[in-house]
């Protein structure tokens, strides 16, 4: 039998989650893609914006063709493949410096977290189309174990 999938909304997940960010340092190096890890942590932060509301990314087209379908196979219990693509708008060229995204990090995984459910977005994600509160919570947490297994941690 399989396990519940692991969602930033439960403690245990948002604990491991923090604990790792916080095992990140400068020199943290890629292990695959093309980001450092300054750009890593603002491109979560992004992500994070995004699935709190604070920032909205309208469905682009091939989400709204391919996406929904899609969405099933990435809520199951299995790895964000390496090298998945990228929104455009996601992706990061200018940052504020590593203390200052991994501190926003923190405190935007903290707030998705503390906040739960209701405080979650309404809005479409930009690819997947609708989700609801627990979708958003499982992929936030995906995504951020397949960034933070991406620099080693």
């Amino acid at each position: 039998m399989k396990g519940k999938m692991k969602n930033l909304f439960d403690k245990p997940a948002f604990d491991e989650i923090v604990e790792r960010i916080n095992k990140l340092s400068p020199g943290s190096q890629r292990q695959w893609g093309k980001m450092n890890v300054d750009q890593m942590l603002a491109h979560c932060v992004i992500s994070l914006q995004a699935a709190s509301g604070e920032k909205y990314f309208p469905p682009r087209l091939i989400g709204k063709l391919i996406g929904r379908f899609l969405k099933f196979t990435i809520m199951k219990e299995r790895p964000v493949p390496k090298n998945s693509p990228t929104n455009p708008a996601f992706v990061i060229t200018e940052t504020a410096g590593f203390e200052k995204e991994k501190e926003r990090l923190l405190q935007l995984v903290n707030n998705f977290h503390t906040g739960g459910e209701a405080k979650c977005t309404t809005n479409p994600h930009s690819f997947f189309c609708k989700l609801t509160p627990v979708q958003w919570g499982t992929l936030m947490y995906k995504h951020l174990d397949h960034h933070l297994k991406q620099f080693g941690v």
